[in-house]
């Protein structure tokens, strides 16, 4: 069983592929499957799947989806400096989350 820990990435951040077949896509999170640690992004990781059909209208056969990815090979983009990691400020009650590279908010 993989350890949980706090994810840093939210659902809607824009992400980049730094590693595996995918390297340098970019896309959206879609969703976070936290306790496999692994990553929906969007138009990332296209696998073929074998569906079957379910009712009489529905189109069986080999569609294409998303798989998810590790956390692990996912950078967040930065609106200005582009992939970064990503730091921790605290203003006033908040605590908000910041681009390393240049400080600004994500």
């Amino acid at each position: 069983m993989a350890a949980v820990h706090k994810f840093k990435l939210k659902k809607e951040d824009t992400v980049e592929v730094i590693a595996g077949k995918d390297k340098g896509k970019r896309g959206r999170i879609l969703k976070i499957l936290r306790e496999k640690d692994r990553v929906l992004v969007e138009g990332v990781n296209i696998v073929k799947k074998a569906k079957k059909r379910r009712k009489q209208q529905d189109r069986g056969g080999i569609v294409e989806i998303e798989a998810a990815l590790h956390s692990s090979n996912l950078m967040i983009v930065c609106k200005k400096c582009g992939p970064t990691r990503i730091g921790h400020r605290i203003e006033g009650e908040t605590k908000i989350r910041v681009c390393r590279k240049c400080g600004e908010a994500l």
